[in-house]
């Protein structure tokens, strides 16, 4: 039985991307970028949260956007948001800065940074799509910003926690207390790591990728991850006292990453059979907005972009049914105005690899949905 039901994911996954392949074979772009880009991306290159009232940027939005920037082979779109970013997040120089987690409308009137403190998923993904840009639109100068991206990540936000070993930190300061670290494993997708292993300082991002696998489980002992969690060499990982075990707009993202994982992936069945509960969950059921992970009470209905978010999740179990409704409501409601930035960040990463227009192999290679003989120039 779970042969046949690993030869149905494989069978359907790969149906899904010769179908994904076949549209994007004549170099057809991506609408759903191209809605992201509209709604949320300034002429200048900053993704703009308007639903704030300082209309924030954060740098995971940045990172994002050059994801979904590459996925769509929109180089001059990827330029511009790379450019903004250098340029108002890191003093001018992403090779010698990580960048700042927060900028917008401050009080005095003038728009800068409102939180220098780095966001090591932002980072994460910003560092790893660069390297994948360099390799698929054959560009040295995002290989090398890769490469020193990955540097600055190596010694500013991982750090060594006894019992855990090298930890990739959520940022560069203010998780450490008393012995005690707070993490967050939806900072944690290993496809990435994986990718960024091959890449240079193996050892220490393969000491990384173990650390990574054991936050991820940690977090959801009872198969609903939580947003945040506390560790301690002594007690293990336990509820943060700060969020009380909630698990929300943070562990959407668990699922999601999780999901993405290749078939092969040497830990994609493990942390699928241990996030299967929520998985179930939002097959019978809608899907909640947030869950208790200590009591697993549910409260609220998801977003669009929550049910996105699990596609690849529900995609994996065969719940074939639910990815048809939920597909069908996502298409109804996301991307319609510019008041839900992560919502439709989130559409994007589920509804693109339902598509197959991006895909991770083993080895956390990126593979998208357009040839080499399509890129934009």
């Amino acid at each position: 039985m779970a042969t046949r039901g690993r030869c149905w994911v494989l069978c359907a996954t790969a149906l899904l991307t010769a179908t994904a392949q076949a549209r994007a074979g004549d170099c057809a772009t991506w609408p759903e970028w191209q809605a992201f880009r509209r709604l949320y991306v300034s002429d200048d290159g900053r993704v703009v949260d308007a639903s704030t009232a300082q209309s924030v940027t954060v740098s995971e939005g940045q990172a994002y956007a050059l994801t979904f920037a590459l996925v769509a082979n929109d180089p001059a779109g990827f330029a511009k948001v790379l450019a903004w970013t250098r340029d108002n997040l890191s003093a001018g120089d992403l090779g010698r800065t990580l960048p700042a987690w927060k900028w917008g409308h401050a009080e005095d009137g003038k728009w800068t940074v409102l939180d220098r403190n780095s966001a090591s998923d932002a980072d994460l993904w910003m560092a790893y799509t660069l390297g994948e840009a360099g390799r698929l639109w054959h560009d040295a100068s995002y290989t090398e910003l890769s490469r020193a991206m990955t540097a600055l990540i190596l010694r500013d936000e991982v750090a060594h926690v006894p019992g855990l070993g090298a930890t990739l930190l959520p940022g560069a300061r203010g998780f450490v207390s008393q012995q005690t670290w707070r993490l967050n494993a939806s900072y944690l997708p290993l496809q990435l790591l994986r990718a960024l292993q091959r890449s240079g300082d193996g050892a220490l991002w393969s000491a990384v990728l173990d650390s990574s696998q054991r936050v991820i489980i940690g977090s959801a002992p009872r198969g609903y991850a939580a947003d945040w969690v506390l560790y301690r060499e002594s007690q293990g990982f336990s509820a943060d006292t700060a969020t009380g075990g909630v698990g929300s707009y943070n562990a959407i993202r668990v699922y999601l990453w999780a999901g993405m994982l290749a078939e092969d992936d040497p830990q994609a069945e493990r942390l699928a059979r241990q996030l299967e509960p929520m998985a179930s969950a939002a097959a019978r059921h809608a899907a909640p907005e947030s869950i208790d992970t200590n009591s697993l009470e549910a409260h609220g209905t998801a977003s669009a972009g929550f049910l996105a978010a699990l596609l690849p999740l529900l995609t994996h179990f065969k719940y074939t049914e639910a990815v048809q409704g939920y597909r069908k409501r996502i298409e109804a409601e996301a991307l319609r105005d510019n008041q839900h930035y992560y919502n439709d960040a989130l559409t994007l990463f589920g509804l693109g690899w339902l598509e197959g227009r991006l895909r991770f192999d083993r080895h956390g290679q990126l593979h998208v949905g357009w040839s080499a003989s399509c890129r934009a120039d």
